[in-house]
């Protein structure tokens, strides 16, 4: 079998995000927010998706790499003709001391040899590819109607050629500008290259200020550029991924919409953003979270829209063909009506920074009892409850190991900031809670063989449960620690270092496909047991299942190595970016790989 990797990369400014395919496609643009429809989707249906290419008038090959440091993407296109270069960005710097992020795609066409003779085609969509969008030229520019809001392409390319879609030479650097909404209103040649110089100078000055140690620090910095991108900047939100209905594998049915903010993950992610020192960052989400705390007075959901909106109806499109036919095609996500309740504690130990870190000017904040009182209320209401877990099972509750280990670290985190803030009923509670939660946790032990299981009463064993160590539950010094990793190993690990979640059945059988994250949790609790060289060894395996962009999938089949899931995933480099600091903070100087 062939390896598949996913043949895109992405560009994004923190309003919107694009797929650019090594075709010259923009294959998936999603406007005007990320959850909205596409008005480029090729990459779920090459007929109804429209199409957004740059291409010669022969076979072509192409290479595609970033700009060093940024989220500017170039491909070059090679053909008998000529050879020509199209860099592809989405405008993002400081302009009166605020951040312009149009919703705007540029594309520059450079020839670098030759005469290449190109066809220009802009072909937008509405409604998930429902209706073609009507085409309507003005002197130098074409306006698509149709939309929730009009599109317009502005351009130094003759009107004819684009409306025509037909050949014409390359002989000096054109421009293609595309906005939703506000159409460009400057001069197009010098706002462009202004705009992309200082959209590099932008992403190469924020690299300059991350925290970023030494080991395989090329990959670290790709994963916190994408990271940083999939932040909703108006609201502060973090998205799973800019796809939807990418499969877990080919065939699998498990196809589903990850363009939403699980608070799940908030965490993993506030301690990623942490470790490269970007609190901007950590604060907008700190707000989100914040926001959506404040309004539910009961449960929270396990995810949210990057708007904080709690209506993630689940529908199926099933007029599009799907990723290389995989249906169903799915926008929303049923998920939301889950109970999970390892989000409260994942919440309070997000939150606990805001009180007890001394980088942020915490002592002006009057809502600290509110904050814990209110959190603790949930866990404690629901500490003793089934839940669906972590990986979200729909047909079947358990009282999860995972789930109690988050209220147990959230516990522990209110119990801190209750002593900040000198509020010694809530330490009180928030102590008692914790050690009901750590009585829960024991009940998953397996003393025979040595392992904590996946939920009370069940034998079956969990990658979640490799938190154990890395929430300090387990002393990772610990021979309990280090006899709970080598039981996980056994059943749960590959030869290729890869890592399933569970090997036992689910609601759709069994996973056929290692989950990517999962591998980087093992290679942190192999540097927290003080493995050092294997944790080292598993994590340079794990590179090998990037694409050419070294951008890493949700999900990677163990037998071909193939990329699968929804991509990038936000979440795997997430745990790249918390593997690659967990080792670098063991070893006794940075290394350079």
């Amino acid at each position: 079998m062939n390896k598949h990797t996913y043949q895109t990369g992405l560009i994004g400014n923190c309003a919107f995000l694009a797929h650019v395919h090594k075709n010259t496609d923009i294959s998936w643009l999603c406007w005007p927010r990320f959850d909205s429809t596409f008005v480029f989707g090729s990459l779920l249906d090459e007929e109804k998706g429209g199409e957004f290419t740059i291409r010669p008038e022969e076979e072509f090959t192409t290479t595609q790499h970033y700009i060093e440091n940024t989220n500017v993407l170039v491909t070059e296109v090679t053909s008998e003709s000529g050879i020509y270069r199209i860099t592809d960005f989405a405008p993002r710097f400081s302009k009166y001391d605020r951040y312009f992020k149009p919703l705007m795609l540029i594309r520059k066409i450079e020839p670098i040899t030759g005469t290449a003779r190109i066809k220009v085609k802009c072909r937008p969509v509405a409604e998930y590819g429902k209706r073609q969008l009507e085409a309507q030229r003005g002197s130098n520019h074409i306006e698509y109607a149709g939309a929730e809001s009009d599109m317009r392409l502005t351009t130094d390319i003759p009107i004819t050629y684009i409306v025509d879609e037909s050949y014409f030479v390359l002989n000096e650097a054109k421009y293609l500008v595309l906005t939703y909404g506000a159409p460009l209103e400057a001069p197009l040649v010098s706002t462009s290259e202004t705009f992309l110089r200082e959209t590099i100078n932008y992403w190469q000055t924020w690299i300059k200020f991350s925290s970023i140690a030494g080991f395989f620090q090329q990959y670290v910095i790709r994963s916190a550029l994408v990271l940083k991108i999939h932040q909703y900047e108006d609201t502060g939100a973090i998205i799973a991924a800019s796809t939807t209905s990418l499969p877990e594998f080919d065939g699998s049915g498990r196809n589903w919409d990850y363009r939403y903010c699980w608070l799940r993950d908030t965490f993993y992610v506030i301690s990623s953003l942490n470790h490269i020192g970007h609190f901007q960052e950590m604060e907008r989400y700190f707000n989100y979270v914040a926001d959506i705390s404040v309004s539910e007075k009961s449960r929270y959901q396990p995810l949210y829209r990057i708007d904080g909106n709690k209506k993630l109806d689940e529908s199926i499109l099933d007029y599009l063909d799907g990723y290389k036919g995989n249906k169903p095609v799915r926008i929303g996500n049923q998920a939301n009506e889950h109970i999970q309740n390892d989000i409260y504690g994942q919440v309070m130990i997000s939150i606990m920074p805001l009180y007890t870190d001394h980088r942020f000017v915490f002592s002006e904040r009057k809502d600290s009892r509110m904050w814990i009182s209110s959190i603790l209320d949930k866990i404690e209401r629901t500490i003793d409850e089934k839940d669906a877990g972590i990986w979200e099972f729909r047909n079947f509750a358990n009282v999860h190991c995972y789930s109690n280990l988050f209220q147990w670290a959230g516990c522990s985190a209110a119990a801190k900031t209750a002593v900040t803030i000198g509020d010694k009923e809530l330490e009180a509670k928030a102590l008692m809670l914790k050690d009901k939660a750590a009585a829960h946790i024991e009940s998953c032990y397996d003393p025979v063989r040595k392992v904590y299981t996946n939920a009370a009463g069940s034998s079956h064993l969990d990658a979640s449960t490799l938190q154990l160590i890395m929430m300090n539950y387990l002393d990772p010094a610990s021979d309990k620690a280090k006899d709970h990793l080598k039981a996980l190993e056994a059943e749960l690990k590959t030869d290729k270092g890869l890592i399933y979640r569970y090997v036992h059945e689910d609601d759709f059988g069994k996973p056929k496909t290692t989950f990517l994250i999962c591998a980087f949790w093992y290679v942190e609790a192999l540097a927290c047991v003080g493995r050092i060289e294997e944790a080292v060894t598993e994590f340079e395996k794990l590179m090998q299942y990037a694409n050419h962009l070294m951008l890493f999938s949700e999900d990677v089949d163990e037998a071909t190595g193939s990329q699968w899931g929804n991509f990038p995933q936000a979440y795997s480099h997430v745990g790249l970016m918390n593997a690659a600091y967990r080792i670098s903070m063991k070893l006794d100087k940075p290394i350079f790989l």
